[in-house]
């Protein structure tokens, strides 16, 4: 598989799951950008999701209820669009899609389900790309 380092935006009630998905990606030989892996301490994490999100060719936006009200998923989508990258959004079986920002509303998402199993389908996702 052509090497893609992956870009995985969450919230922070969210981050043992996503902290999860992240490994089992790393796992399947991906390359991620997370914040927790890659944020030094002292280092400015506006500046790191900068860079991360510059170096990465795709965003997974991990999408719940309460995503619209996370200012960074904003920051987050509009800079990945701008710049060009896919986006990939995850969301719960459940979520109604009315929810979601109209930006997210038009793309294809993955359903989100085991951090294995949605990682699984991310990488068959990136490889058939």
């Amino acid at each position: 598989m052509e090497q893609r380092q992956v870009f995985i935006s969450h919230s922070v009630h969210d981050a043992e799951w996503a902290r999860s998905f992240a490994r089992a990606l790393k796992d399947r030989g991906v390359t991620v950008w997370f914040d927790e892996f890659d944020v030094r301490r002292g280092e400015s994490v506006r500046d790191a999701l900068e860079a991360g999100l510059r170096s990465s060719e795709v965003l997974v936006a991990l999408l719940d209820q309460e995503s619209p009200a996370r200012p960074n998923l904003f920051f987050e989508l509009g800079a990945a669009i701008a710049l060009g990258k896919k986006v990939v959004p995850i969301v719960p079986r459940d979520l109604d899609p009315s929810f979601l920002p109209l930006d997210v509303r038009l793309r294809r998402y993955l359903i989100r389900e085991t951090p294995e199993r949605t990682a699984e389908e991310l990488t068959n996702t990136l490889q058939a790309a």
